[in-house]
């Protein structure tokens, strides 16, 4: 079987090795992929995700048997839909399923719809419109890009002044092309990614995950892509994953297919845990970047089959994801300037040496002149694993140290409130 990956980050490179492990023994392709999944998968560098047409006339001409599609903007463009139009099988949503990600207030409305927990929220249109509730709400506030961000576009604002510089990013410097502003209730917790899959029918639950998307330690400065993870989650066993299932994934998939748009792929809920219960932060309809690093690696499952078995409905029936006893914790090596900017070509060392206690997947990535170098704002992924997520911990940490390039960032507390409550 010949599989196609389509993006070029840490969660495609992940994805790669999870499907290298199948019995069935794929064949992988990787557009554009990167100097590290390179080693995993044939990369196809000339085809621009962005465009498409050409990931399809990439996979009727390689004969994929499967795509699997990676980041958020190629599923809302229509890829799944262009792909299988073409008579090739692809795995992820509709476009119009991913508008569930593509648009913060149509997802409002459907949960709205479907019953499901989440924050108050105004969809703001215009700065004048932006000024009037921002005289009125309740502070901290949070603003949201509508559409989408690469997990950038959310501005918690402690005062209206804070407020309105956060408006002004939006309407004025449009530095996310957004012309809809989400205005949301501040939810106060502790957060959880809850990745499902799903058959337009029935949704099979991965294991949990915390992510870590603040640049600097004690979750200060601005929000990134995400700077680290870990699985699974203290205090969120089988039972605690089956309520939040059976609240928030099952009654959407169930509101989806009512509206005739079948939900197919991975359903990402990032979930608020506080005293009321889960809430929805958001939703992503596709792996989640850094998570999928940490949850991927425990997976005991073939992924190629329930890859496969999301496209059909039913075809997830009596399905479920098993995963190993041990623990995961993945670290972002991030570049210089991240999340503002980002350096590139700053020569990596030490990838190797770190490989052999971890495994290092590749974000932002370049070969040149036979060297590994920077190309992205988030550089490397680390993840070990470990019989305690203290040991996990300190694998991961030991592995990174061993890597090096000018101006690299990375968090020194990725994990460290599970390594304290699994002491406790």
């Amino acid at each position: 079987m010949r599989v196609l990956i389509v993006g070029g980050g840490g969660r495609e490179h992940a994805i790669a090795k999870a499907l290298r492990r199948s019995p069935h023994s794929p064949e992988l392709l990787c557009t554009p992929g990167n100097a590290g999944i390179s080693a995993d998968a044939e990369c196809l560098p000339d085809v621009d995700t962005g465009n498409v047409e050409a990931i399809v006339a990439a996979a009727r001409e390689r004969g994929v048997d499967l795509v699997v599609v990676g980041p958020e903007a190629p599923l809302v463009a229509g890829a799944v839909d262009a792909l299988e139009a073409a008579g090739v099988p692809a795995f992820g949503p509709s476009a119009a399923a991913a508008e569930l990600e593509g648009s913060k207030s149509f997802a409002k409305e459907l949960m709205k719809a479907a019953e499901v927990p989440t924050a108050s929220h105004v969809l703001l249109r215009d700065h004048e419109e932006a000024a009037e509730h921002l005289a009125q709400a309740s502070y901290p506030a949070v603003l949201k890009a509508d559409g989408l961000a690469a997990g950038k576009g959310v501005i918690i604002c402690q005062s209206e002044a804070e407020a309105l510089e956060a408006a002004a990013v939006f309407f004025t410097e449009r530095r996310f092309g957004e012309t809809a502003v989400v205005l949301e209730e501040f939810l106060d917790g502790e957060e959880l990614s809850l990745l499902a899959l799903c058959d337009g029918e029935n949704v099979v639950p991965l294991a949990p995950a915390q992510d870590y998307k603040r640049i600097f330690d004690g979750d200060a400065g601005p929000n990134t892509g995400g700077m680290g993870s870990y699985s699974p989650v203290p205090g969120f066993g089988a039972a605690e994953v089956e309520e939040i299932v059976d609240s928030v994934h099952r009654p959407v998939v169930a509101e989806m297919a009512r509206r005739g748009i079948p939900f197919h792929g991975v359903l990402y809920a990032g979930l608020m845990i506080g005293s009321s219960g889960p809430k929805v932060l958001e939703f992503n309809v596709r792996f989640g970047d850094p998570e999928t690093q940490a949850v991927l690696p425990r997976l005991r499952s073939d992924l190629l089959d329930l890859c496969l078995a999301t496209r059909e409905p039913g075809g997830l029936a009596g399905s479920q994801a098993e995963f190993g006893d041990d623990w995961a914790v993945t670290l972002v090596l991030a570049s210089a300037g991240y999340p503002e900017s980002s350096s590139k070509g700053d020569v990596i060392r030490g990838i190797g040496e770190a490989a052999e206690l971890a495994e290092v997947t590749h974000a932002g990535t370049a070969e040149r002149d036979g060297e590994v170098v920077t190309a992205g704002g988030r550089v490397l992924n680390v993840t070990a694993l470990g019989g305690t997520p203290a040991e996990a911990r300190d694998r991961a940490y030991d592995a990174a140290q061993r890597i090096s390039f000018d101006g690299m960032q990375i968090r020194t507390d990725i994990a460290a409130r599970a390594v304290e409550r699994v002491a406790s």
